[in-house]
Parts: C-alpha cells; structure tokens; sequence
C-alpha cells in the first residue's frame, strides 16, 4: 500500500506598514500573500488546501522570507517589480484574470471594465471583479490596482485603507480618493 504524503504549505507573517500579511509557499513558489483580516481569509486557505492537497503549517520557509525582504524592499520604495516565483492556484478563469493584473505597471490603474475588456470578456466585469477579490497573491499579483470606472477605490481585501496607502506608494503622489 502506497500512501501519498500531502504537501506542506508553509507559512509566516510579515508586518506590512498597511497591515498584516501571511505569507505561504510550496512547491519552492510564493502561494500566499494574503491580508491577516481579509474577509475571505478561510476560504482561500481552504482553496489552497483542496487544489494543493496540501496543509497549512506556520513556519518560515526560504521562499516566505525571501518574500519578507521583496515586500521591505517595495514599501522602502526600492522595488517596483517582483523576482519570486509564483504559484497561482484557482479556476481557469481566475487564472487568467490573475496573470492580466501582472500585466499593470507599478503606478498605473485599470478599471474592472479595463480588465473584462483585457481578457477578452467585456460584459464579464462581476466575474473581474470576484476573480479578482479571490487573489490570493496581494501586491505579488496586484488586484490592488484595479479600481471602478469612477476612479473610485473599490473592495480591497486588506481593506480600502491599504489599498489607497499601496497606490500612493506607487504613485508617489497623495490620491484624492
């Protein structure tokens, strides 16, 4: 009898100046960078358990705290890009929607109407949207660049706040928003 040993996604926390982060990484990638408070918090470990078959265990791992020092390096202002390689882990559409916001320079916002359009489904801005709050991968993957057609600052998993401090960061610039 064979039996499979589960993966181990290991995790640490890193006090961003916006706040708290959890980090997680498997497979020698970045799977998590996720908001402490997020509402969704337990459903996206769920989602990483389920499709990883993998269990959640809280130990730094060279690849958490190699991530720890990108994002010190970003909110120093000393890094506009990310080097870490990435797991994504959802659906094909959350997926595609997730390697289009890599797509968005450091400092540059798009709508959810931009995003459907993007991806090729311009009448799929809930879908954008969904997909996008589902991001496990915050600031690596930046959802946070995504705003309403208005201009206005839209639901942010680490909450309105940390996403008008990650795009004044970017910009460089206070936001009148």
């Amino acid at each position: 009898m064979t039996t499979e040993k589960k993966k181990i996604i290991l995790t640490q926390r890193f006090q961003a100046p916006c706040g708290m982060l959890v980090l997680g990484s498997t497979d020698a990638k970045l799977c998590l960078c996720d908001w402490e408070v997020e509402p969704h918090r337990a459903r996206v470990d769920q989602r990483l358990r389920k499709i990883l078959q993998a269990e959640i265990r809280w130990e730094a791992s060279a690849v958490t705290e190699r991530a720890a020092e990108e994002l010190r390096e970003y909110f120093a202002g000393r890094r506009s890009q990310f080097d870490i390689p990435l797991r994504l882990v959802g659906t094909p559409f959350q997926l595609s929607m997730w390697h289009s916001l890599l797509d968005i320079a450091y400092g540059q916002t798009l709508s959810y109407a931009d995003m459907a359009r993007r991806i090729g489904r311009p009448s799929a801005v809930r879908a954008v949207a969904n997909a996008n709050g589902a991001n496990a991968l915050s600031i690596f993957v930046p959802c946070h660049r995504v705003i309403g057609s208005d201009h206005s600052l839209t639901g942010y998993g680490g909450g309105l706040d940390a996403k008008r401090y990650l795009l004044t960061l970017e910009c460089r610039t206070p936001l009148n928003f």
